[in-house]
């Protein structure tokens, strides 16, 4: 006998609300952690995008500015910090670190993404891609390069693409992640590249993972991870050892040098010419240093290449100077000697 016409019209509304209500059920659970910069930022123009205030706006604030994102994810906000990137301390790093970490392990979270000012993001970026992801859960790093108030202002998308990102299971197993203007790239090699233009984070030799249509994220590989990466257990830290960041050039000295080791730095990074060359001078007091087990690592002020193995001192190997003080901090805290920190370099 067939179903009278309200009859079939429930059962078919009920079979399709069904799925609805499952599918929002089964939406990953994303947490975004806020540090401020660009993508909170504020000015008094709308063309204004040089002289704005950073970290002007709060987490839900941002979440709330696109309502996109519950389409794509069951989102949560923590706000770690509401400050220019320049701000950025490594006690606060550690203890960001030490929140995803924790949030990782919760069955619900599918990933994580942390809003931060551009001007260092790379470095906490690649300091996240050292200290978490050891589930494999994506860890997704965002900013923008306009403020919140701007004509065409790039935060919204980049929100929204990120979080699409960190909800997604092509996104796994690929160590940290960073997201702006439409690409995705890995945390280990990305720098910024331009002071202003939106499309500044590249990596040069490496190029990008992949990229967005729309919110839909494209990969050009599968599943991978940078050659020789290292993970670093940074929990219960408080603090990391000093280390210093030298910019060599022409006819320089010894000066800064010794002035960074009186003043505690336990560890020198030097942003040297070409393939991490200094003088002759410096080179001489780099070999009395590394007799005494002094870690001195020669990258390059180029902007891209690798620093080749040295005698006097550490080549930083592909690594730029800002990144290589973040993994020679992370290497002395673990204790390592000069050996150990060659092989993290060079290995």
């Amino acid at each position: 006998m067939p179903f009278k016409r309200p009859v079939l019209a429930l059962l078919l509304a009920a079979a399709f609300a069904a799925p609805a209500a499952h599918a929002q059920e089964a939406k990953p659970g994303v947490t975004i952690y806020a540090t401020g910069g660009t993508i909170a930022g504020a000015a008094k123009s709308n063309t204004d995008t040089t002289t704005y205030t950073a970290g002007s706006i709060g987490v839900q604030s941002l979440i709330d500015a696109v309502p996109e994102l519950k389409d794509v994810a069951t989102v949560s906000g923590e706000q770690i910090a509401n400050l220019p990137s320049n701000d950025i301390t490594q006690a606060l790093l550690l203890r960001l670190a030490q929140s995803i970490n924790r949030q990782l392990a919760e069955p619900g979270t599918h990933g994580v993404v942390v809003t931060h000012g551009t001007d260092t993001l790379e470095e906490s970026a690649f300091f996240l891609d050292l200290t978490t992801s050891g589930s494999g859960k994506p860890v997704v790093i965002v900013g923008a390069m306009r403020p919140a108030t701007a004509i065409s202002a790039d935060g919204p998308l980049n929100l929204l693409q990120a979080v699409s990102l960190a909800a997604s299971r092509q996104a796994e197993g690929r160590g940290a992640l960073i997201v702006l203007n439409d690409r995705i790239g890995s945390a280990f090699y990305t720098t910024k590249t331009n002071t202003t233009a939106v499309d500044t984070f590249r990596a040069a030799e490496q190029g990008y993972l992949g990229m967005f249509i729309g919110t839909e994220p494209r990969f050009y590989y599968s599943p991978a991870l940078p050659t020789g990466k290292l993970r670093f257990d940074v929990a219960g830290m408080q603090s990391l050892p000093k280390v210093a960041i030298v910019y060599m050039h022409e006819d320089q000295d010894n000066e800064q040098i010794d002035a960074a080791i009186r003043a505690g730095a336990k560890g020198i990074v030097l942003a040297g010419n070409g393939n991490g060359s200094v003088p002759t001078v410096v080179k001489k007091r780099l070999e009395e240093l590394t007799k005494q087990g002094f870690p001195v690592v020669r990258s390059s002020r180029t902007g891209s290449g690798f620093a080749t193995k040295k005698e006097e001192g550490i080549g930083s190997g592909i690594l730029n100077p800002q990144k290589s003080r973040i993994l020679l901090m992370l290497a002395l805290s673990q204790g390592a000697d000069l050996a150990r920190v060659r092989s993290y370099f060079n290995g």
